[in-house]
């Protein structure tokens, strides 16, 4: 398959801004760092050396490109389109992630970074983190709070086994934020040797682009399947979005076809009440978050509001500027699902199909699974599969049996 990763995607315009969103909103000791970032990752997109061994990695190492894999069973359940998933769930480590981490991992190496850092939340950027710096030799620490080392307990085994440190962050609500927040305090300390690889696409000007061009070769490979496979282009495509990298992926392949829709799905979590949920697009309000201008969960002074997801990766109160721009411009339709949405939709693709989905691609099947039904049979949805479901048995578990004991009201 002939898609060139990263090879002249769309720029943002001047200073990183999508429409009103992105920027750089960062103490002064990290604007040295981000300029050299960008002039790094400015010069390494036009460099055919840099792309050649991306795409190099990506195919013998990741496994690219992934399946697009129909689903019948799940189709036949929605009496309504054919649905579809594009599984990241089998690339290497489980998930999109790596896409991103083996790119900046290289760029890093670029600019002679030697020490690597990163948050995560879910685990599988973690993972992928410490995957692509076991590969390379390079040392790795990853951020990751207590509340999400307890629900990816097998994550952070996988990242030690990898030979990353795991700091286990105890602050605020303990989870993806407060993971953020001890990384970039750990990047402004030591940022002469340090580059850190942010897992979504969040944070200061270039990191919303650098990690969108990254993902994109999922949407750039997913619309030629859909030509060849099904000889059309999708009529939806469907993706979960916390901070939204593997939503912004599948969509950048799809953005300049008006004629498919996209969807992102956020986490509905317990209700619509603040800290019952992750809604940002849905909830949210112009803010400043980790370093960027954007959509953010915050109280009438601009504190961040708690939040809450079934789903560890989606467990954040901001999303990614070109996200807010898509949602603003009616470009991207955002909805939420509700974790037993999402627990219902992870039972039911691995019974009815065999594929055990990540929690956060079950708030993605739901939404899919409910606009479906209402398409006719002619019709195709696309499911992005961001990951697989290993990294969630237990907390699955945990809540199916909890809701099982709880009376219904």
């Amino acid at each position: 398959m002939s898609v060139s990763p990263g090879l002249n995607p769309p720029v943002p315009g001047q200073h990183g801004r999508f429409g009103p969103f992105g920027g750089r909103f960062v103490p002064e000791t990290l604007v040295p760092a981000l300029i050299e970032l960008d002039e790094a990752y400015a010069q390494a997109r036009r460099d055919q050396s840099f792309q050649s061994q991306l795409r190099s990695l990506l195919r013998e190492f990741v496994g690219r490109p992934t399946p697009l894999t129909h689903c019948p069973r799940l189709t036949d359940a929605c009496a309504g389109a054919s649905i579809w998933v594009k599984r990241e769930d089998l690339a290497h480590t489980g998930a999109h992630k790596i896409n991103n981490t083996m790119g900046q991992v290289l760029l890093a190496l670029r600019m002679g970074k030697r020490r690597i850092i990163a948050e995560t939340g879910a685990g599988q950027h973690g993972v992928a983190t410490a995957t692509a710096c076991a590969h390379f030799g390079l040392p790795c620490e990853i951020y990751m709070g207590s509340e999400d080392v307890r629900r990816q307990s097998l994550n952070v085994f996988r990242m030690r086994l990898l030979g990353a440190t795991v700091n286990e962050v105890t602050t605020g609500s303990c989870t993806l934020k407060d993971a953020t927040n001890e990384a970039m305090r750990d990047w402004m300390a030591t940022v002469g040797e340090t580059h850190y690889i942010i897992g979504s696409v969040v944070g200061p000007h270039p990191f919303p682009t650098m990690v969108r061009d990254f993902q994109r070769i999922i949407g750039d490979e997913c619309r030629e399947q859909c030509l060849s496979r099904l000889g059309m282009l999708p009529d939806l495509v469907v993706a979960c979005v916390g901070g939204g990298s593997n939503a912004a992926g599948i969509f950048a392949g799809f953005e300049d076809d008006p004629s498919v829709r996209l969807l992102g799905v956020e986490a509905g979590g317990r209700g619509t009440k603040p800290g019952d949920h992750a809604a940002t697009l849905c909830h949210g309000s112009p803010g400043v978050l980790h370093g960027c201008k954007t959509m953010v969960l915050q109280d009438s002074e601009g504190q961040t509001m708690p939040v809450h997801s079934c789903s560890a990766g989606l467990d954040y109160p901001g999303v990614g500027p070109e996200h807010a721009a898509w949602h603003l411009s009616g470009r991207v339709r955002y909805t939420s699902v509700t974790d037993d949405e999402a627990l219902d939709a992870f039972s039911t693709m691995s019974r009815t199909e065999g594929i055990l989905p990540a929690l956060e691609t079950s708030h993605a099947i739901a939404a899919a699974m409910h606009e479906a039904a209402k398409l006719p049979k002619s019709a195709h949805v696309v499911i992005n599969g961001s990951g697989r479901g290993d990294k969630d048995v237990m907390e699955a578990m945990r809540l199916l049996e909890q809701r099982s004991r709880t009376p219904a009201r």
